[in-house]
């Protein structure tokens, strides 16, 4: 590639050897140090490339050895420049080009966030132009360090950042925390142990485990704690299933203190939930038009200009987007974006469904709702949800009876210990 580069720069001729000493004169070229290469055979006669120093060295060899030369083709830069000499416009838009690009790749035109899943590109992006990192800002402004630090100090899911520079592109690589809980047990959590922890020494442990829905308890394996309820118990929600506070007994049995831990156990209740999904009995369908309105927008930087346009006189119609920045090759962004939007106009029509298209459609929903409840744990005993048809809608309802986990930590009520009066010897 660089050796075709550097002959393509200094410029090469293709030409045509006719003659009875074709191969006298590949062994004089030879023996010149004249580099000849591209050599094929052509009808009785031989084509080959050869540089414009080279070719200027021909005369005595072709005089000695009585060969024809005949220029096929010239190719190269030099060829070029001198084909197009009287274009001054053409060199001044190619130099311009070239300034362009260059004083271009001294700015990041693309900021490109990778590895994250709770956090959308848009919600880190907005946070970065908070921080002065935007499009259009001196790569030499770019301070990687500190976007790290600032997207670490900010997102404290975010475990791992890397910020790098490739062309105009700024990279920026994250990984979050994929075993942290999810944002409501977490707060909850660590709402009660921050409450807890205000009560200080041992008192901190001190956590319960509640109902949290009306059930009845058909397993119940403590691990910490002491159970308070037993299995066949029917319980409400806010019910105290296992308690954190464990007493302590002296030798008459009498409770004189009391260990706090967290409790911890395995509990399952057998519950009832109501279930209802329902659908229409009419959808709408698209009938689309032969009919197409097209707009192009060219946006360089703040300026746009637009061809073609969307509007139209019709009642309904949807519109399509695409959106797409230049660039040249991977990494080498420009601020220079084409968009293209499409609209098509359409007739609504009414359709209804069928029953047996009804009955696919909530027995698929009700499929998908068993899929979410056995993930969760959730045991289904017992199905009375059936489907029923309407006037205008169809509706699938019911009750399940299932075996789900139950409890939740909550803030143990701290017992009071039992004073005990001391009798003197007199019994007075």
């Amino acid at each position: 590639m660089l050796l075709k580069t550097i002959r393509y720069i200094k410029g090469y001729i293709r030409i045509r050897i006719t003659g009875y000493s074709t191969e006298r004169f590949l062994n004089a070229c030879s023996h010149k140090g004249i580099v000849l290469w591209g050599l094929t055979p052509v009808n009785r006669a031989y084509e080959m490339n050869i540089e414009t120093k080279g070719f200027r060295q021909l005369k005595p060899i072709i005089r000695k050895t009585g060969t024809k030369v005949v220029i096929v083709g010239r190719f190269g830069l030099p060829f070029f420049l001198h084909k197009y000499r009287k274009r001054k416009l053409f060199f001044a838009g190619a130099f311009l080009s070239v300034a362009l690009i260059f004083l271009m790749s001294r700015y990041i035109w693309n900021i490109d966030i990778r590895g994250n899943l709770s956090y959308t590109d848009e919600t880190l992006l907005r946070f970065l132009a908070s921080t002065e990192v935007t499009n259009g800002m001196p790569v030499s402004e770019v301070d990687c360090a500190r976007i790290v630090k600032d997207i670490r100090k900010e997102y404290n899911d975010i475990i791992w950042v890397s910020a790098s520079i490739k062309g105009t592109r700024l990279i920026i690589q994250v990984k979050e925390n994929e075993d942290s809980l999810p944002a409501m047990d977490m707060a909850g959590t660590a709402g009660a142990e921050s409450e807890l922890g205000e009560a200080g020494n041992g008192e901190a442990q001190a956590m319960d485990i509640v109902a949290d829905q009306d059930c009845v308890i058909t397993r119940i394996v403590p691990r910490s704690g002491i159970p308070m309820v037993k299995e066949g118990q029917e319980v409400k929600a806010g019910d105290l299933l296992v308690s954190g506070q464990v007493p302590v007994l002296d030798d008459a049995g009498t409770v004189i203190a009391y260990q706090y831990h967290k409790a911890d156990a395995d509990i399952q209740g057998r519950t009832s939930v109501e279930y209802l999904d329902e659908t229409d009995l009419a959808y709408m369908v698209k009938e689309y038009m032969d009919v197409e309105k097209i707009e192009y927008t060219l946006k360089i930087g703040s300026y746009f200009l637009r061809f073609g346009s969307i509007r139209n006189s019709y009642d309904t119609w949807e519109m399509n987007g695409s959106e797409k920045q230049l660039c040249i090759g991977e990494n080498f962004y420009l601020p220079v974006i084409c968009d293209k939007r499409t609209a098509r106009p359409y007739r609504p029509q009414e359709k209804k469904y069928s029953k047996k298209e009804l009955q696919k459609i909530l027995s698929a929903n009700f499929q998908r709702y068993c899929k979410d409840l056995d993930k969760k744990g959730v045991e289904i005993i017992e199905n009375n949800v059936k489907i029923y048809t309407g006037s205008k809608k169809a509706e699938a309802r019911g009750t399940l009876t299932v075996l789900t986990p139950i409890g939740t930590l909550a803030q143990s009520q701290l017992l009071e210990i039992p004073v005990i009066e001391e009798q003197d010897e007199t019994g007075e």
